[in-house]
C-alpha cells in the first residue's frame, strides 16, 4: 500500500497569502518525512483550495487564469505536484465557462464543476455547463488528456483528498490522506479460502495501516496547528494487475468485470471496507478508473465492461465514472445525459459521485487509446448508448430528489 497523496486544504487568498502557503509547504515537507519513516511511499503532495469563485471576481475569466498560473508556480516552488482550485458553483453559472482557459494555461491545475445543490437538488443548467466544459477541454491536447484535470461533481463535500474532487471550506488549514490500497484487496482475496476469511483479512489489514497512519497524522496536526481530516481508503488502483481493484473482483470468482456477478463482487468488497474502523475522509467508496486499472482497461478493451456497468456499480457504493475514454465526436447533449444520470444517482442515494469523461479527438468507439502516461493503461474507446434528452429534462430547472439510504 502507498500514499497516493498528502492533500493539504487551504484558503490561499487572491492575491496569494504567502504566510498560508509557506505554512502549508513546511507541513507537507514534514509530513513526507514522517510517513516515509513509517515505511510508506508518498507518491504526491497536493494542495486544494476553496472553490475558485470565492477567490476571483464574478465573470472575469482572466482572473481564474491568473490565479491558476500563479498558484501553480508557487506550488511547484514548494514541492507540491498538483493543485485543485475547487468547483464552479451552480449559483454562479458564469464560473463554468472560465475553466477550459485555465486548464489550457497550466499543466498541474485541476478544476471541477458542481452539478448539485444542498438538499437533494440537481441543477440542469449546471449539468449542461459541465458537459460543455468537457467538450471544450477535449481538444486542448491531441490525445484528449487535458480532461484528466476536470471532473463533474455530484453531492461531493469538501475535504476529499482524491483529485480532482478535492476542495476546502473557507477556514483554517487541514489535511487528509488519499491511499493507494487496491493491493490490500487483491492480497486478501487471493490468500483466502472463504469469503469470511477474505473479509477478516482485509479489515485487519486496513485497520492496522490506518492505526499507524492516524497516529502519525494526529502528531503532525498538533505540531503544526492544523486539522487532520482523516483517511480515504477508496481502493485506488495502479496500472499493474497486483494493484488492480478489478483483479480483486475477478479473484472472487467473476470471469470478467462487467459480467453478472460483478456488482456482487463490488458490493462485497466495499461492504468489507465499510466495516473497518478508522478516521474517515472523502469517498471511502468503490474506485473503478478504467484507464488507471489494469484489469478494467482489459475488460473495457474486450467489450465486457461498459459505461452503464460502471454507473450501476456506483449504486452499491462507488465514486462515479472515472477516466472513461470516449469517442472524439461525443456531443454536449450526450455528455449531458450521462452526467444527469450520475447526478440523480448521487442525490437519490445520498452519496458522493464524480465523473471524469475523456473524449479523445479523432477516435471512434473500439479504437485503441494511445496515452504515454505512467499512471495509465491503454485500452479502447468506450461507446455510449445515449441520445439527446428532450422535453422537460432539456430545460433550465433545478429539481429535487428525496434521499434514500445512507451516505456509504
Amino acid at each position: 500500500m502507498k500514499i497516493r497523496s498528502i492533500t493539504c486544504f487551504i484558503n490561499p487568498g487572491w492575491p496569494l497569502d504567502e504566510s498560508q502557503l509557506c505554512l502549508s509547504g513546511e507541513f507537507i515537507a514534514a509530513a513526507r518525512n514522517a510517513y516515509s519513516a513509517l515505511g510508506y511511499e508518498v507518491q504526491t503532495a497536493r494542495l486544494a483550495t476553496v472553490p475558485f469563485p470565492q477567490l476571483i471576481s464574478k465573470g472575469k475569466d482572466a482572473d481564474l487564469v491568473n490565479l491558476a498560473v500563479a498558484l501553480e508556480q508557487t506550488a511547484r516552488s514548494m514541492g507540491l505536484e498538483y493543485v485543485s482550485l475547487g468547483p464552479a458553483l451552480p449559483d454562479n453559472l458564469d464560473s463554468y465557462p472560465a475553466i477550459p482557459a485555465a486548464i489550457a494555461a497550466t499543466q498541474n491545475i485541476f478544476l471541477t464543476g458542481l452539478m448539485t445543490t444542498p438538499g437533494g437538488g440537481v441543477s440542469l443548467p449546471a449539468v449542461r455547463r459541465c458537459a460543455e466544459v468537457i467538450q471544450q477541454i477535449a481538444p486542448i491536447t491531441p490525445d484528449g488528456f487535458a480532461n484528466l484535470r476536470f471532473a463533474a461533481l455530484a453531492n461531493v463535500p469538501p475535504g476529499v483528498p482524491f483529485f480532482p474532487a478535492a476542495y476546502h471550506t473557507p477556514s483554517g488549514i487541514s489535511f487528509a490522506l488519499a491511499l493507494e490500497a487496491a493491493d490490500l484487496a487483491v492480497t486478501a482475496v487471493s490468500a483466502a479460502t472463504s469469503l469470511a476469511g477474505a473479509r477478516q483479512t482485509l479489515i485487519q489489514s486496513v485497520e492496522q495501516h490506518a492505526a499507524r497512519l492516524a497516529s502519525s497524522s494526529q502528531a503532525l496536526a498538533s505540531q503544526f496547528g492544523v486539522s487532520f481530516g482523516g483517511l480515504d481508503f477508496t481502493p485506488a488502483s495502479f496500472p499493474q494487475e497486483e494493484q488492480s481493484f478489478g483483479a480483486a473482483m475477478q479473484r472472487l470468482g467473476v470471469p470478467a468485470v462487467g459480467l453478472h456477478g460483478s456488482l456482487a463482487a463490488a458490493a462485497f468488497l466495499i461492504d468489507t471496507l465499510d466495516r473497518a474502523v478508522y478516521p474517515r475522509a472523502g469517498f471511502n467508496g468503490l474506485f473503478l478508473p478504467v484507464l488507471e486499472d489494469y484489469t478494467l482497461a482489459c475488460c473495457a478493451a474486450r467489450g465486457t465492461l461498459s459505461v452503464k456497468d460502471l454507473l450501476l456499480f456506483s449504486a452499491v457504493c462507488g465514486t462515479g465514472l472515472d477516466t472513461i475514454p470516449l469517442p472524439g465526436d461525443t456531443t454536449v447533449d450526450q455528455l449531458y445525459a450521462v452526467l444527469l444520470d450520475l447526478a440523480a444517482l448521487a442525490q437519490r442515494l445520498d452519496k458522493p459521485l464524480a465523473a471524469r469523461l475523456m473524449p479523445i479527438p479523432g477516435k471512434q468507439a473500439g479504437e485503441p487509446t494511445g496515452f504515454d502516461f505512467a499512471f495509465f493503461v491503454n485500452s479502447r474507446i468506450m461507446s455510449l448508448d445515449v441520445q439527446p434528452l428532450i422535453g422537460l429534462f432539456a430545460g433550465q430547472e433545478t429539481f429535487y430528489l428525496h434521499r434514500r439510504g445512507g451516505s456509504g
